[in-house]
């Protein structure tokens, strides 16, 4: 079997090294190459802390599992199981945190979410550079962290796809089926194709999703030889956001040290089309959120910043699974934010049902068809 996979972004990338162990030959085709569109701009975030009990959650499990055999087997692209502090700035707040957590851990018993309440006395043992008068915080040693760019590097070389660097125009459509893909460089023929677009994954009008873009910044600062950041480290009001489907400009604390000795801090969520020129008023607010939570990053330089595009799905579900009007179509998009962390179980749902396996995760609530 011949499968096209259209985008070479991490998700792209886990469908061709997953197809590849099934026994199926797959292209990958992109206009930019690997990890040039979100993956390239996103922060590598492999998360359960900001999931909702659900279909997500499920689906971010699956794939924390898969993350730990891909760094056996391919390894190289910085895994770091640093786990996340969820931290509440009042009393209010860690009560919301707390309820949170323990509904995520009711939802699958002692197999499913890890999460522990810290107490404000307790913050300076996980991160000794937090500011003074948090309320206190949730520990989730699950989440974790690789570099995006380096994990669909590898993945899509170690799967041996061929990389064919062009645009894909429109699906090739015989019947009611899809058998290929009309790309810059002529038309490519496959048994089945993979819409992993990232946010152009809804632009093919033969099959049509309600996929936009969202953007987001992030800002890098110059290396301290002791990273002070332990774990993920955010804000309450993060997970707000990602739930959020408000148009306007939203920000959350959000900071990380990356194996570099850099601090990434995020996180911003605003809905303008393709745009992604720089808003320096954006680029300050970050900055003043991340020195609030760590007042060590003061005195450090932002070495550079950088907008990235995510896309966007209406009810905050990726789509995944296989298309409702074009038989040999398949979708794999429509993550946001969740993409890095996501795209294992990702591709390992199109690849079983592909290849008439059966998924892991129930593909039922991700099926392209709910926008019908």
């Amino acid at each position: 079997m011949d499968v096209l996979v259209i985008g070479a972004g991490i998700v792209g990338a886990s469908c061709a090294y997953a197809l590849m162990r099934a026994g199926v030959r797959a292209t990958v085709v992109d206009r930019g190459g690997v990890a040039s569109g979100t993956t390239g701009a996103g922060e590598g975030n492999i998360l359960v802390s900001d999931k909702e009990p659900g279909p997500e959650l499920e689906l971010a499990l699956r794939s924390g599992e898969l993350w730990r055999e891909l760094d056996e087997e391919c390894g190289g692209f910085e895994w770091e199981p640093k786990g996340g502090l969820v931290v509440a700035e009042t009393p209010e707040v860690l009560d919301a945190l707390t309820a949170f957590a323990e509904n995520q851990r009711r939802h699958r018993g002692p197999a499913g979410v890890v999460a522990s309440v810290v107490p404000a006395t307790s913050l300076r043992d996980f991160e000794p550079h937090l500011a003074d008068g948090l309320a206190g915080g949730v520990h989730y040693p699950q989440d974790a962290q690789v570099q995006p760019m380096l994990a669909a590097a590898r993945l899509l070389k170690a799967s041996g796809a061929r990389l064919v660097r062009t645009a894909v125009e429109r699906f090739l459509v015989a019947g009611d089926r899809v058998a290929g893909v009309r790309t810059g460089q002529g038309d490519l023929h496959a048994d089945a194709v993979v819409n992993a677009a990232g946010t152009w994954a809804g632009s093919f009008p033969q099959a049509p999703l309600p996929i936009r873009p969202r953007k987001g910044f992030i800002l890098v600062t110059q290396p301290f030889a002791v990273p002070p950041v332990r774990h993920k480290v955010y804000t309450a009001a993060y997970v707000t956001n990602v739930a959020s489907d408000a148009e306007g400009l939203e920000t959350s604390g959000v900071i990380e040290s990356t194996r570099a000795g850099t601090v990434l801090i995020g996180a911003s969520r605003q809905r303008v089309g393709y745009d992604t020129a720089i808003d320096y008023t954006v680029l300050a607010q970050l900055a003043r959120q991340a020195v609030a939570l760590f007042p060590v990053l003061a005195d450090r330089q932002v070495m550079r910043a950088y907008a990235g595009l995510r896309p966007y799905s209406p009810d905050h579900l990726p789509v995944i699974g296989p298309d409702h009007r074009l038989r040999n179509l398949f979708h794999a998009c429509g993550h946001e934010g969740a993409g890095i962390g996501l795209a294992p179980a990702t591709a390992e749902m199109i690849t079983a049902q592909i290849t008439g396996g059966s998924p892991r995760v129930d593909p039922a609530p991700f099926a392209p068809g709910r926008f019908a």
